[in-house]
Order: structure tokens, then sequence, then C-alpha cells
């Protein structure tokens, strides 16, 4: 376990790491005893920072959430960030590549809640009726802590390496079609390099949902009326460079595009 000064000072750290655009060193090789509630205690000091300048916590991200994820990481459980309103942008946007760090998208669902969701026992049933309506959604991952050799107490001190996400396409509400079966293929300069079925999040997207609703439990916390919650990627990380353009086809439910400049 971490002290408060320590967890002070690794906060400050990725505050600043943000701000310049740099890479850090892995915390687990510096702290070695540091648990995963060290992690959450140091994304909330982050975040709170970020809040006191300015900023707007407007929702939630749940990473890690399928098999190709995790396979892709070396990570074998969930973990969560929070969404910020400056992370938030429109589909057709222009993306500043040097805003980010390590910069690679993901395919996902956005689930927009009309009802609060608290923990400890939320279920699939109470996602699907506290939720407003769902949409495509792309997640801009910006990591601040060398990649190779990451732990999961690193990715969620570093705010699941959100970095911002495009919301696009159509929303729907939950009862319109199975979720399970939300598809998307990803291009990348008109080329298309990766595809994936939402059910390969927990067996169905909503799941990811429960599961943040009842581990925010765990930390005294709960998701609001009106917060934004991605899901869980079900395609893997893809690699962007400075110029590319990306879009996302999920057929029915329309498409989600950005271009980094």
């Amino acid at each position: 376990m971490l002290d408060q000064t320590q967890i002070q000072s690794i906060a400050g750290e990725l505050v600043q790491a943000d701000r310049d655009r740099s890479v850090i060193p892995h915390l687990t090789s510096r702290y070695p005893g540091m648990t995963v509630d060290d992690s959450y205690a140091i994304q909330k000091l982050w975040s709170d920072r970020r809040v006191q300048e300015g900023a707007r916590l407007v929702g939630h991200k749940i990473g890690l959430t399928s098999k190709v994820m995790q396979a892709a990481t070396g990570i074998s459980e969930p973990d969560y960030g929070v969404i910020h309103d400056d992370m938030v942008y429109e589909s057709g946007a222009t993306l500043e590549f040097d805003r980010f760090s390590n910069v690679r998208i993901e395919v996902e669902l956005a689930f927009k809640l009309a009802e609060p969701l608290a923990g400890p026992d939320v279920t699939i049933f109470d996602v699907l009726n506290a939720t407003d309506y769902v949409m495509p959604a792309l997640e801009v991952l910006n990591s601040h802590i060398e990649l190779e050799g990451r732990t999961i107490v690193d990715t969620i001190s570093d705010n699941a390496a959100l970095g911002a996400m495009v919301l696009g396409g159509r929303p729907v509400r939950v009862d319109d079609l199975d979720l399970r079966w939300a598809s998307a293929l990803l291009y990348r300069n008109q080329t298309v390099e990766d595809s994936g079925v939402a059910g390969a999040v927990l067996g169905h997207p909503a799941m990811g949902v429960a599961w943040l609703a009842n581990k925010l439990a765990q930390h005294g916390q709960s998701l609001g009326a009106g917060e934004i919650v991605l899901a869980g990627s079900f395609t893997r990380p893809m690699w962007v460079e400075r110029g590319d353009s990306v879009h996302a086809d999920y057929g029915r439910l329309g498409a989600v595009t950005c271009r980094f400049a």
C-alpha cells in the first residue's frame, strides 16, 4: 500500500505527463507493493485535479472487457477510467495528433444513462432499464506510462489509458436490437484493419456497465443520470499516425469518423 504522499506524487507525475505529452516509467517497478486500490486512488486524485482546473466529469470508460483486449495487453481483468467533457468529440472531428501519446483507436458502444446506477448488486437488467440510448463510439487511447510490461496498476493509475472519445452513428434504444450482435468494420485510410462484434464484451456490452457500477460501489461511488459509459472495446487497439483518417462502419447503427491532424 502507498501512503498519501506517494499517491499525490504519482498523480502529479501523470498530470505533468498529460501536459507534456510524455511517457513515464512503470509505476510497478518503482513501487513494487502498489495495489489496485492505490491505483484507483491515484486516478481519482488526477481526475479531481483536472476538475479543479475546469474540466467536468461526464462519464466513465470500461477497459479490458474482451478476450481480444486482454490478449493484446497481457492484462486479465477489466478496469475503468473517467471521461471529462474536453475528451468528447463528435463524428467528423479533427483531433490534434500531438495532444496524445501512443495513439491508438478502439471500437465500442457508448451507453447514455437516463437513471443512476449504484452497486453493489446491479444486474444487466438494471443497466438496460436505466439506459436512455446506445450509440457507436471510438475511443482514443493515450498512454502516459511505458507500454511494454505494463500491469493493471499502471493502466488504472493512467486513467485506463483514455485520451478521448468520438461519438457518432445512430442512437438506438436498447430494445431496438440485440446489442450482442452490434458489429463494426474499422478502417484506417480507406482500408479495413479490423472488425468485431459487441458480444465479445463479457457476452453482452451491458454486462460491462453492470460490472462498472458494482466496481464503483467498492470505492463509494456510483453512476449518475446523464453519464456516458464506454462499454469496452470489441476490436484490438489500432495504431494511428499523424494525418490518418479513421472510419468505423456499424451497419444499421451508422458510422463514426475522425482525422488526426
